[in-house]
């Protein structure tokens, strides 16, 4: 290992390479700014189209903030959900209230 750590310190540089042919402003570019093959004309990109949201995305988006409203209500109101008050209820609710928000951002 000794000998190893000796040679490391010996390595030599390595060279670097020139790049041929400079423009007139002395930079190393190889091709000169603002040429262009032979023939090839600028086309701008066309325009894209946005497209409305189908109805059902902010049918489902309310539906889902609905839900988990209705379900964390209904959770600690204890009326028509099974057993008393428990946090997977309270987790199904800001779930579907989470996918909500999720639809939400992709309505356009």
């Amino acid at each position: 290992m000794a000998g190893a750590a000796q040679y490391c310190g010996r390595m030599a540089k390595p060279t670097k390479r020139k790049v041929s042919g400079t423009d007139t402003a002395g930079s190393s570019r190889v091709t000169p700014k603002g040429t262009r093959p032979e023939g090839a004309a600028y086309e701008p990109p066309s325009a894209r189209k946005i497209q409305p949201s189908p109805v059902w995305v902010p049918v489902l988006m309310f539906g889902l903030l609905a839900l988990g409203i209705i379900v964390i209500v209904l959770n600690y109101v204890e009326v028509l959900l099974p057993g008393a008050p428990t946090n997977t209820w309270l987790l199904i609710g800001l779930g579907a209230i989470l996918g909500g928000i999720i639809t939400a951002t992709q309505y356009r």
